[in-house]
């Protein structure tokens, strides 16, 4: 029985990624889906993060999309949760950006 395609040895790679994100770095939904060895599965990432359990320790907020992003609308309690956090462990935004240049962990992977 899958749920929609994610599997469980996926879904563990994804858990084992993002608490792997050291504090002060982003990594983007692709790049985690790459690095757990599914390219094509950032949606499915998305949707791991989403269904976290809420006692969670995983740095769910260092998860951002590919343009540098937080992917919650910009005026919403989550997207202010989220970037409030990323800015405690010194990620700085500019025009709601991130730098992934500057940020972005395992940059040449």
């Amino acid at each position: 029985m899958h749920n929609s395609s994610i599997d469980d040895a996926f879904k563990e790679r994804v858990y084992t990624l993002i608490g792997s994100i050291p504090v002060g770095k982003v990594a983007a939904y692709g790049q985690l889906a790459k690095l757990a060895g599914a390219a094509n599965q950032s949606r499915a990432v998305g949707r791991l993060l989403k269904n976290l359990p809420a006692q969670s320790s995983l740095p769910w907020f260092r998860v951002i999309n590919s343009q540098g992003k937080i992917s919650f609308p910009v005026s919403s309690e989550k997207y202010m949760q989220q970037r409030q956090l990323l800015e405690s462990e010194g990620v700085m935004f500019i025009n709601d950006k991130v730098n992934l240049k500057k940020y972005q962990w395992l940059e040449d992977s």
